[in-house]
């Protein structure tokens, strides 16, 4: 090798370790969301695809999820640094595992209530909580809204409810068949599933939670343990990053679909418009998320549902508020101005 091979060889060694030193100054995060890749998931989508999270000096990979409680779970395992997950969700693993090493907690709030609701055809003649006495109700056994549903039923003098489990993909399938009479479901997931089955949305009751007395919480963002303890800058990073994504989605829903859409080709992209424009005027955009502030959370309502929780969950011990929130990673005042005026 001459002298001048010799230099270009020792350059280009040169250059890839620092390429590799640059890039190893990105704090990887494994997260996962708490369902497929539908339209909500722009929110965190749409920060990876415009370069935010990696602006913040984070590699973020992210992974569809089947559920909250799975999301909880592998946060807990070490799996995931950090997830997507409803809040009464996290606080029944904390409440049921009291000496479990890794307890994942929610360090910011995305869906400030709950999107659960009871839906049913018109022609069941179901239109008011009060006539949910006595009928049929199916969801999968780890549905939020049926797991919340003592809640509901408590709030509107609701008894004697029959319950059908079956497969996610199943629940609207049984609703429109006529084998049961109504379903618990989140109502941007069920409403739209409804109608990819043929049924009008003015054919459909929805009571939602929110509305009929039901103040819980929804989905957070929620970190390990380790994550929060050994890597704090990071987390504060990538709440951050999501903010200002999340800014931009709330703007813009139509265009972050296609972050959606290059994670998986083959979703309707007018069906998980309208999913995300939903979810986002319901659970995101609401007024209590106003009146709280995006990201945050109102410490009596915190403690009403930790109350609530542990109540219709029957946890093997109470849900204990502070140890399930941490709000000192949430980004400033500034940040978190990400809602519309309405």
């Amino acid at each position: 090798m001459n002298k001048r091979q010799l230099l270009q060889s020792l350059f280009a060694a040169s250059a890839l370790s620092m390429g590799l030193s640059a890039h190893a100054q990105n704090t990887p995060i494994k997260f996962q969301l708490d369902w497929r890749f539908e339209g909500p998931a722009a929110l965190f989508l749409t920060p990876a695809a415009k370069g935010y999270f990696k602006d913040a000096k984070l590699d973020v990979t992210i992974d569809a999820g089947n559920g909250s409680g799975g999301t909880v779970t592998r946060v807990a395992s070490g799996a995931y640094d950090m997830g997507f997950a409803d809040l009464a969700a996290l606080m029944e693993f904390h409440a049921n595992n009291p000496d479990a090493p890794n307890k994942p907690v929610a360090v910011m709030m995305v869906y400030n209530d709950t999107p659960a609701s009871v839906m049913a055809l018109k022609k069941s003649g179901i239109k008011t909580p009060a006539d949910l006495s006595g009928k049929k109700l199916g969801a999968p056994v780890f549905d939020a809204g049926r797991r919340a549903f003592p809640i509901f039923a408590k709030a509107n003098n609701v008894a004697n409810v029959q319950w059908t489990a079956m497969d996610p993909p199943l629940r609207e399938t049984m609703l429109v068949r006529g084998d049961i009479d109504a379903i618990t479901g989140f109502t941007f997931t069920s409403l739209l599933n409804l109608e990819a089955r043929g049924v009008k949305a003015e054919d459909v009751v929805v009571l939602p939670y929110p509305q009929y007395g039901v103040k819980l919480y929804g989905n957070v963002v929620i970190a390990s343990p380790k994550m929060v303890k050994e890597n704090p800058a990071a987390v504060k990073a990538f709440l951050s990053a999501f903010a200002k994504g999340a800014k931009d989605v709330i703007a813009n829903p139509a265009a972050a679909i296609a972050d959606v859409k290059a994670r998986d080709g083959i979703i309707n992209v007018p069906m998980e418009t309208r999913r995300l424009q939903l979810a986002i005027d319901t659970v995101v955009n609401s007024p209590n998320a106003r009146a709280e502030g995006f990201g945050q959370v109102n410490g009596p309502r915190l403690t009403l549902m930790a109350s609530q929780v542990s109540d219709a969950f029957g946890t093997k011990t109470r849900v204990n508020p502070e140890a399930i929130w941490n709000a000192s990673f949430l980004p400033s005042a500034a940040e978190l101005n990400v809602l519309p005026k309405k």
